[in-house]
């Protein structure tokens, strides 16, 4: 990879966190938080986060105990991992394809210059048990479509890239799929399919200085006053 190119992925890298993911994150995100039908309220729970959160079960505190988790955590990690599939084929700018059946990105292996049949995924514990099935289903229509074609694709060239996180912190359903196909995690995933050791680092440089451009508190604040007001009304009808 030249520099030039190392450049412009980090700058593609940031314009799609700055248009896929920050404006999902203050646009859709802010304003499903804002509507009281968009959460599962446990009655049993949500004065009692309210009160642990800000000392009182009022009807701001109450919004705040579930407008914080919903956009500091569940939303954000939503919106990522929905993403992941589209991401790396926009920062690459068409340098890597796909011959589709479940195959998200198709690229040279920098450490045996071997072609890899990838799928993607966002982090070490983003899959379920199902999920362990369909990507083995894929990979082994990709097995049966290299042989019918008479390609040399080998079970090892079908992988599992997953786009942050460390070995130590994948998860069972990971494990099981690596015994079979090979699953590369965070550093090592970015090293095969850049050959720059550190452009993991790079990337989450680069898009920390996107972050930086981001002050969410007013989307916050707007969240969590709408809830409020829907909460104190659901309050006084019943």
């Amino acid at each position: 990879m030249t520099e030039e190119q190392r450049t412009l992925i980090l700058k593609n890298a940031q314009d799609f966190f700055r248009r896929e993911i920050v404006a999902a994150h203050l646009g859709a995100a802010c304003d499903k938080a804002s509507r009281l039908k968009s959460y599962n309220v446990n009655p049993f729970l949500v004065k009692y986060l309210a009160n642990f959160l800000e000392g009182d079960d009022n009807p701001k505190s109450m919004a705040k105990a579930l407008v914080y988790p919903r956009l500091l955590s569940t939303s954000i990690t939503t919106i990522f991992g929905n993403k992941v599939q589209k991401m790396i084929p926009e920062i690459f700018e068409g340098m890597m394809g796909s011959i589709g059946g479940g195959i998200d990105i198709e690229f040279i292996d920098s450490t045996d210059n071997r072609r890899k049949y990838c799928q993607l995924k966002a982090g070490p514990n983003t899959i379920n048990k199902d999920d362990v099935i369909t990507i083995k289903n894929h990979f082994q229509s990709v097995k049966n479509l290299a042989r019918t074609n008479h390609r040399d694709v080998r079970t090892t060239d079908m992988i599992v890239g997953v786009l942050y996180g460390t070995p130590s912190e994948l998860s069972g359903h990971y494990k099981k799929i690596n015994k079979d196909f090979p699953v590369f995690v965070g550093k090592e995933f970015w090293y095969r399919l850049t050959g720059l050791e550190n452009f993991y680092l790079e990337l989450s440089n680069a898009i920390g200085e996107v972050a930086l451009e981001v002050d969410g508190r007013k989307h916050l604040q707007e969240a969590i006053d709408s809830l409020a007001l829907e909460i104190e009304a659901f309050l006084e009808e019943e």
